[in-house]
């Protein structure tokens, strides 16, 4: 393994929250991936399209952080890269089986432009695996939400009943959704991560994510740090 691919792994897989987040979007989207067309939209350095390009798909990432894409070359099994605006995507009207954006909704200034964006390029019948900022209860740590929104630029929060509704409007329908960090402490856990450890504290705390799992799966999956959810364009 190379050193980029090394560093690679342990940013986006040694990580309490983002090898369970976007692991269970590969998982509902599948092992077997071949003849699939699949865009990440804003995904960084591409490592999680280039999982689904290992699963056999033509992986497409886009995002507009330049020096990301580049690093993202490095890698073992990048997809295709492209710089542009997730608001403003360069495809053509249902060109994509499937897409795939974790924790990046959250950033847009508009996030119903961005999924009018994603339906239109996404073909009947096609999916789309997303995940969100929900914070359900970070009003009770004011100083944590603050510091976590300011620190990642959130501009916005959702829940699976907020997207389900924004994606009726746009011709598609919620077919699975599952929250993350559902209990109290571990929402505050995350929240404290985020906003005061950043990604060195969130590969800190590794350790913690079997607790984490234990802690959801006996908790509501009714709210939470993050959302996932699973669409079908009709």
């Amino acid at each position: 393994m190379k050193l980029n691919d090394a560093k690679a792994f342990v940013g986006h897989q040694v990580h309490v929250c983002r090898f369970r987040e976007a692991g269970t979007l590969l998982r509902w989207m599948g092992d077997d991936l071949r003849g699939k067309r699949v865009l990440d939209v804003a995904g960084g350095d591409g490592y999680w399209a280039g999982q689904a390009r290992k699963r056999g798909a033509y992986a497409v990432s886009i995002d507009l952080a330049r020096g990301k894409m580049l690093y993202g070359r490095t890698l073992k099994h990048p997809p295709a890269l492209i710089e542009c605006d997730a608001l403003k995507l360069p495809f053509a009207d249902e060109s994509f089986d499937a897409l795939l954006s974790v924790c990046a909704i959250e950033h847009f200034d508009d996030g119903g432009t961005a999924l009018d964006e994603m339906s239109r390029i996404l073909k009947p019948g096609g999916e789309l695996f997303m995940s969100a900022d929900v914070l359900s209860r970070s009003h009770d740590w004011p100083k944590l939400r603050e510091a976590h929104c300011d620190k990642y630029h959130v501009q916005h929060t959702y829940t699976h009943e907020s997207l389900a509704g924004l994606l009726t409007e746009r011709g598609m329908e919620l077919a699975d959704y599952s929250y993350q960090f559902r209990s109290r402490t571990t929402e505050r856990l995350y929240l404290s991560l985020s906003a005061y450890g950043g990604r060195v504290g969130f590969n800190a705390a590794a350790p913690l994510t079997p607790l984490v799992a234990l802690a959801d799966r006996r908790s509501p999956n009714d709210r939470g740090s993050i959302v996932l959810i699973r669409a079908r364009k009709k």
